[in-house]
């Protein structure tokens, strides 16, 4: 079978068999070190050194060429030696060997090995057939591989660490924990660490590097399937298994088992370095970040919001939807807040009257009762009284989230905050959390160990805890709109035609088909001389526009094969002329299908509608500012195929120029309604289609009671032609 950058897409692994690799990895009965060493900084040294501060259970074995025994226990001088039917092999050597190793491991029925060398498919085209070799061994091998070019894992949970850093144990006991698996070892470890740093429990850390047999996609089931793992942390430059990824995450999804991720690849460079490091091909990261989050993957942009969504979310996994109310004693934080959130595009709910009035009960007279909240300094008397101000913002419906930032202050407000505000925030139904300014100042031991034994979220950073819940928010938001998702596969429009050698349908044919689907395009049709062609503008009326029509004809008005404004019948007959000289000029020997007479549409709001299907990913619709404005602002808007008019609607609220739909210097707002459903038409025919790979509407016109298609594209991928 061959081998590819997208191993698991191609090869005929069952969900059994992968489930059981990773057991065999995560949970082994009997441990093999090929290239232990009496030497502690060496790779086997750290990785025997570590089973047995965790106190493994296991059965050890080891492989030295040098050493007939090491820590008090044997070594055999070659893999040949070792005991069939070893559940995991540790490779510390070399790339040169590691092949011939993998072959011989295989023969003695390991059932999976953990390679740490580097020198394969994230050095370039030769490093990357060696890697195809390898994984074709192995699997032939019936063997599961963890890397190469990995830091391996540790599964705090069981006790297992296979990693060549001096990790230390760390039993979460029984209380839920945080799953971690990257593509990159050093981000597996900077996750671990702050999560440890916070006191928050860990299940197990994976790092899977260059991915050559298993993957994230292959961890992140086993997470979804544990128990205890009730959160996943995911670092990945490129989901190599996009269709298995969106199917876990659906799942996660429904267990209510929030993934975090953090996928770079939004910039060239990005992208590139993601190829260097570790093999990845990087695909469509906008197409891919609108797919994952329809299945409310919490997407993430930097390692700070990793840990600090995920700490929010191990404590709240179902967030309600609904913006954050913000709770201060400080008039400047609340300033501070609200630019912040404005520059976050995080939008703080207005509180409800009755919620208003009870807050007006508790706060002094010159206190305001709204969201930012400025509680001014009743906590000094009465520290018991915040916490109940703290409820009573997050008791108001439209509050889906709060965050307290208050200063730590002398010992006595420690105790005073420790005592009554940390149960009120510990009480909280909705993600609530706590934020003690003053960056790096000390904090009581007391205050500490109250904080962390509540489970209450801890920031130093107003801005932080903002951000993070700004991601909870969305969160709560996708959870929503995937439940209002349409379910249901709409039916699908006939093709307009066969599908020509280029896969692009001529302008008349994309109409055709769209006026079919339900959208409303232009009143016209396809003239095959100059006569027919008057006739069509007698019954439509004048003023009209004529278009060449050729399916390798895309681009009509940089031949000139466009002709507007023709108002009368001597300015049609000239625009034919000209139009068919334009024609013969720059694209001799083209043959049209005809010319499409179509009357002028009035002027209007200039839109753009589209869609485009990922291999991976599948479809996704993009809406936004169209005409000439596409190109200059770029003020659009990517979202699923099955969105439903409401959500897309809101999302027409978040476009930069959103105010010009509403009407702006005496315009009138436009028909939002008419362009959620064009968008909504385009979604269902790209997910009931799936020959057609793009759908290109430049401009849809809106206007205050409809929307008008003026021009369109409609192209069918290679694999319908």
């Amino acid at each position: 079978m061959k081998t590819s950058d997208f191993p698991g897409e191609q090869v005929d692994k069952t969900a059994e068999a992968a489930v059981a690799a990773v057991a065999s990895i995560l949970q082994p009965a009997s441990i093999a070190i090929v290239g232990a060493s009496a030497d502690a900084r060496s790779f086997g040294g750290f990785v025997l050194a570590n089973l047995e501060r965790f106190g493994y259970a296991g059965a050890v074995h080891l492989v030295s060429r040098s050493s007939t025994e090491i820590n008090g226990r044997a070594c055999v001088k070659t893999v040949d030696e070792l005991p069939v039917g070893i559940d995991l092999a540790v490779l510390a050597i070399p790339e040169a060997g590691v092949l011939d190793a993998v072959r011989t491991l295989a023969a003695r029925g390991t059932r999976a090995a953990v390679l740490f060398a580097s020198g394969y498919a994230e050095t370039g085209d030769a490093g990357r057939e060696r890697q195809e070799r390898l994984a074709a061994v192995a699997r032939e091998g019936g063997m599961a591989l963890l890397g190469p070019n990995c830091m391996g894992f540790t599964n705090f949970a069981a006790n297992v660490p296979v990693t060549f850093e001096a990790v230390q144990p760390y039993p979460c006991g029984a209380r839920p924990g945080i799953g971690v698996v990257a593509q990159s070892g050093a981000m597996a470890a900077n996750m671990r660490d702050a999560f440890v740093g916070r006191g928050l429990p860990l299940t197990a850390v994976v790092s899977t590097g260059n991915e050559a047999s298993l993957g994230v996609e292959d961890f992140v089931a086993h997470y979804i399937d544990d128990p205890q793992t009730c959160v996943l942390a995911v670092y990945a430059e490129q989901v190599r298994r996009p269709k298995t990824f969106l199917a876990l995450a659906r799942r996660a999804r429904e267990a209510g088992k929030p993934i975090v991720m953090l996928m770079p690849g939004r910039s060239e460079r990005a992208r590139e370095a993601a190829q260097s490091h570790t093999g990845a091909l990087a695909g469509d990261h906008a197409t891919a970040c609108v797919a994952l989050t329809r299945e409310a993957v919490v997407l993430v942009d930097t390692p700070d919001e990793l840990v600090d969504a995920a700490a929010i979310l191990l404590r709240f996994p179902v967030p309600p939807a609904g913006g954050p109310a913000f709770m201060t004693g400080s008039g400047a934080m609340k300033n501070v807040a609200l630019d912040f959130c404005d520059g976050l595009g995080l939008d703080l709910p207005p509180l409800g009257a009755e919620t208003t009035a009870r807050l007006a009960a508790m706060l002094p007279d010159y206190a305001v009762a709204e969201n930012p909240l400025d509680y001014t300094t009743i906590g000094v008397r009465q520290p018991g009284l915040v916490g109940e101000v703290l409820l009573t913002m997050l008791s108001d419906a439209a509050v889906g989230s709060i965050v307290l930032s208050i200063p730590a202050g002398p010992e006595v407000a420690q105790r005073d905050k420790a005592e009554h505000i940390v149960p009120a925030l510990a009480r909280a139904g909705k993600p609530a959390v706590l934020v003690v300014t003053g960056d790096s100042g000390p904090i009581e031991p007391f205050f500490v160990d109250a904080i962390r034994g509540s489970g209450v979220p801890f920031f130093r950073s107003p801005d932080r805890a903002l951000r993070a819940l700004a991601r909870v928010s969305a969160y709560g938001e996708a959870l929503q709109r995937a439940s209002r998702a349409s379910q249901s596969v709409p039916a699908a429009v006939p093709l307009p035609g066969a599908i020509p050698p280029s896969g692009v349908f001529a302008e008349y044919q994309g109409k055709a088909w769209l006026a079919a689907a339900g959208l409303t395009v232009p009143e016209g049709a396809l003239a095959t001389g100059v006569d027919e062609a008057v006739a069509i503008a007698t019954r439509i009326g004048y003023p009209v526009v004529i278009k060449a029509q050729a399916s390798e004809l895309p681009h009509k008005s940089d031949v000139g094969g466009v002709i507007v404004g023709l108002a009368d019948e001597g300015a049609l007959r000239a625009g034919w002329g000209r139009l068919q000289q334009n024609i013969a000029t720059h694209r001799p020997g083209l043959v049209l299908d005809g010319v499409l007479v179509e009357a002028m549409g009035p002027r209007g709001l200039e839109l753009v509608v589209g869609a485009r299907r990922d291999a991976g990913w599948g479809p996704v619709v993009l809406v936004g500012l169209g005409g000439v404005w596409i190109e200059a602002l770029k003020d659009v808007r990517l979202v699923p195929a099955d969105l439903c008019e409401a959500d897309v609607m809101q999302e027409l609220g978040r476009l930069k120029a959103a105010s010009l739909l509403r009407g702006v210097r005496g315009e009138a707002a436009v028909d939002e309604a008419a362009i959620a459903r064009a968008v909504r038409l385009i979604g269902e025919q790209m997910r009931a289609n799936p020959a057609i790979a793009e759908i290109d509407i430049n401009p849809l016109v809106a206007y205050p009671d409809r929307v008008l298609a003026l021009d369109a594209l409609v192209v069918c991928g290679p694999q319908a032609r």
